[in-house]
């Protein structure tokens, strides 16, 4: 761990050293401050890159705040915002004859057959039509990111929970998605996956791993750091 000193702020960050050129910052929903750098950064290079950073350091730790409590408030009722797709979408509760979840005009509607307050149910039936959309979409976009790469082995996709990673690379035939990649837009999708996908031919980060990427997904650096706005950085 390290330490980031600006006017009054003080900040600890941790350092990764990689065989990388340029240096990164992510924020994580846990309020952590992650630097990558190249192995051979002076202290003095890091230091300039976090002060030129300062403001949108700021930024992420107070949008992640924020985020958090909301998180933490969410009770499931007529007004919440959700994300979905890169999108907020307003919650809207009614009694309806059916139970249904559907998407009109910038509302996410839920019909439920109990009380308009309950909840619980409307938890259920929210969480359900996301995990329905999560494995639809993420199998669509794989299959479509898949297209662009000429695998003999083609490797199968599995939805999993992770804390700290939108997605993961196992063994030449298996890549995991996080859920909550569906609460952003689609071109961020499509990096994570391609990310991934460019670990089946080589396993690091380095400068081959990033002209392969830069050639399957051209200017994905903007892409990475608008994912980041919202949660970890894919690793």
């Amino acid at each position: 761990m390290k330490e980031f000193i600006f006017g009054t702020f003080i900040y600890e960050y941790q350092l990764i050293k990689q065989d990388r050129k340029t240096l990164s910052l992510t924020v994580t929903p846990d309020l952590r401050i992650i630097v990558k750098c190249p192995f051979k950064a002076e202290s003095e290079r890091i230091e300039s890159f976090l002060q030129k950073k300062w403001f949108w350091l700021e930024k992420q730790l107070s949008f992640f705040k924020k985020y958090q409590r909301k998180t933490y408030e969410k009770e499931y009722i007529s007004g919440e915002g959700y994300l979905y797709l890169g999108r907020q979408y307003k919650l809207i509760v009614r009694k309806g004859k059916e139970d249904s979840v559907s998407l009109t005009r910038g509302q996410l509607i839920v019909l439920t057959t109990k009380l308009v307050a309950d909840g619980k149910h409307n938890k259920k039936l929210v969480d359900k039509w996301f995990a329905e959309k999560t494995d639809l979409i993420l199998q669509d976009r794989f299959t479509e990111m898949l297209s662009l790469f000429d695998f003999k082995n083609t490797p199968k996709l599995s939805v999993r929970e992770m804390k700290k990673r939108w997605g993961s690379f196992l063994n030449q035939d298996k890549i995991f998605l996080n859920p909550k990649l569906i609460h952003t837009s689609k071109d961020c999708i499509d990096y994570v996956i391609v990310h991934e996908l460019c670990h089946m031919k080589y396993k690091n980060h380095d400068k081959r791993f990033y002209d392969f990427l830069d050639k399957k997904f051209p200017k994905w650096e903007k892409v990475k750091e608008k994912l980041e706005t919202i949660g970890s950085s894919v690793c």
